[in-house]
């Protein structure tokens, strides 16, 4: 394995370590982290991995400092990721704040587990998915990713870089404890079939840069230190120059420029999977590791003449807005199975708008879902809509 970048071929590995290989293929040459479980195998992994590839290891003091070292190592040039799981990603949020206000690419893996405080350590949890969206300060959009297996750990941990480089955004891959410790097959691509991205180099001179002024896409060019650019970076509310201005006017810039560069391309950065979605009268919404026992449940649906249908989320933010209101108007009920109290299903609930019944199938953690019980709600809401 020594010195090579990209593992190509055929794998049976765990998600965590599928996360690894993603980054490294999609090019992270730098990793700042602290141990926590269930995401500790990401960060083993890379702490042996990037010394053979000439990338950089850190193991930090703690998640707070693991956030900053990827903040700053990203605008050093690199690409640069962190894991964590549910503790440590409430640590990281005040510096995620920061990252999303300078708008620095970077990539933070949480492999979830039950809470709150230390929960449930070793087992699963789905309880992060409010925090990816909310758990920072003021407004903003970020990208978050929901893996369901060691391949999409992977094929998604590729995807969130090329996000992250693409928008100048910190992008989240919100795995569960199931995903990440479970050993499956995974397909490494050889490295020039892989999709890498890069951030947008400057094309203005040096006394003409603006590190904040966006193209036509809503993103500005990012020049890193030391390509001879002037660079200032501050989680003051700043002009495009970068520099501080404190005043209502240039707040209200800063956040349309953040937040807009995300909604005018969340077309383009939405991600889902149907299936038998033609007839579907009943169609379950679902997520990580629910999302493969909602497979299960509307294969033997339909194995019992049912049409139930399946809508995976690939990622949950952006939401998918417009698929979803369409598709409350055209089916008799909606499923969302979370391991959670109610997270994702709240969005379910606000975007389908009453158009049809909203039903939520989930409990605190420890445990995945059933697919027995997503097929009894699938069933008993049929029945319902007769």
């Amino acid at each position: 394995m020594a010195g090579k970048e990209v593992l190509t071929g055929v794998h049976f590995m765990d998600g965590d370590e599928a996360c690894c290989e993603g980054a490294i293929a999609a090019g992270c040459r730098f990793f700042a982290g602290y141990p926590i479980t269930p995401a500790t195998e990401v960060a083993e992994r890379m702490s042996r991995r990037l010394p053979q590839i000439g990338g950089i290891f850190i193991q930090m003091e703690d998640e707070i400092a693991s956030m900053a070292a990827i903040l700053g190592a990203s605008w050093g040039g690199a690409k640069a990721m962190t894991s964590t799981s549910g503790p440590g990603f409430s640590l990281m949020m005040e510096n995620i704040g920061l990252g999303v206000c300078t708008e620095t690419p970077c990539v933070v893996a949480n492999v979830q587990r039950a809470g709150p405080s230390t929960g449930l350590p070793t087992l699963v949890g789905q309880g992060d998915m409010m925090q990816a969206r909310w758990g920072s300060h003021g407004p903003y959009e970020i990208i978050a990713l929901t893996p369901s297996s060691p391949q999409e750990m992977f094929d998604f941990t590729v995807k969130a870089f090329n996000l992250s480089e693409q928008y100048r955004v910190p992008v989240f891959v919100m795995a569960d404890e199931v995903v990440g410790h479970m050993s499956e097959r995974v397909v490494i691509p050889p490295a020039e079939r892989i999709k890498v991205v890069s951030r947008k180099q400057p094309k203005a001179s040096p006394d003409k840069y603006l590190p904040y002024k966006p193209d036509a896409d809503g993103v500005a060019p990012m020049a890193t230190w030391g390509m001879g650019y002037h660079v200032h970076v501050t989680g003051l509310t700043h002009d495009e120059r970068g520099y501080p201005v404190m005043d209502a006017s240039a707040q209200e810039q800063m956040i349309a420029r953040i937040t807009g560069k995300i909604k005018k391309n969340a077309a383009k950065i939405i991600s889902y999977d149907a299936m038998f979605m033609d007839d579907a009268q009943v169609v379950v919404v679902a997520y990580g590791i629910s999302a493969r026992s909602a497979k299960g449940a509307v294969a033997a649906a339909r194995a019992q003449g049912q049409k139930v249908g399946l809508m995976k989320l690939n990622t949950v933010w952006p939401f998918p807005e417009e698929v979803i209101a369409d598709l409350a108007g055209r089916v008799r009920g909606l499923i969302m199975p979370e391991i959670n109290q109610g997270q994702v299903v709240l969005e379910l609930e606000r975007v389908a708008g009453g158009r049809c019944p909203v039903k939520f199938i989930g409990h605190p953690g420890g445990t995945i879902i059933s697919p027995r019980v997503i097929l009894a709600a699938a069933q008993e809401m049929l029945k319902e809509a007769l």
